[in-house]
């Protein structure tokens, strides 16, 4: 089992960092095509605390956990953003999501990992994959 946990700041430039150091033990834990599935996910969740949760504000942080073993990984972001309610973001495939250029971080998180849970009033996100057969 490999457990890793990061602070990051509240930068866009500072996503690309944490996957390097997150994507082998990823890797190492899941299929290719379920790996890029967390992938995705991943850089989503970690792009919505920076950009939403903490507004780019450069004093707050964005805390990440990942645990990883054979088949499976459970990974945790945190903010320092005031949070949000989760059933209120709108479904990107409905009316004027379609055409929109952003709001599918949330739907794609859904949609790529098997578990994703909101915490801390929305300032955590709680996300599981686990490859088919494990």
């Amino acid at each position: 089992m490999s457990t890793l946990q990061f602070t990051m700041p509240s930068k866009v430039e500072a996503i690309e960092p944490i996957m390097q150091a997150i994507g082998p033990v990823i890797s190492e834990s899941l299929p290719p095509d379920e790996d890029a599935q967390v992938d995705l996910a991943l850089r989503e969740a970690l792009a919505n605390a920076i950009i939403h949760g903490n507004r780019e504000d450069s004093r707050k942080k964005v805390r990440v956990f990942c645990s990883a073993r054979r088949g499976t990984v459970d990974l945790m972001v945190r903010d320092e953003g005031p949070g949000f309610d989760p059933s209120h973001v709108a479904d990107p495939r409905k009316g004027e999501g379609l055409l929109s250029g952003h709001g599918r971080g949330v739907y794609l998180m859904r949609a790529m990992m098997d578990h994703v849970k909101y915490g801390k009033n929305g300032r955590e996100v709680y996300m599981r994959k686990t490859a088919p057969g494990s």
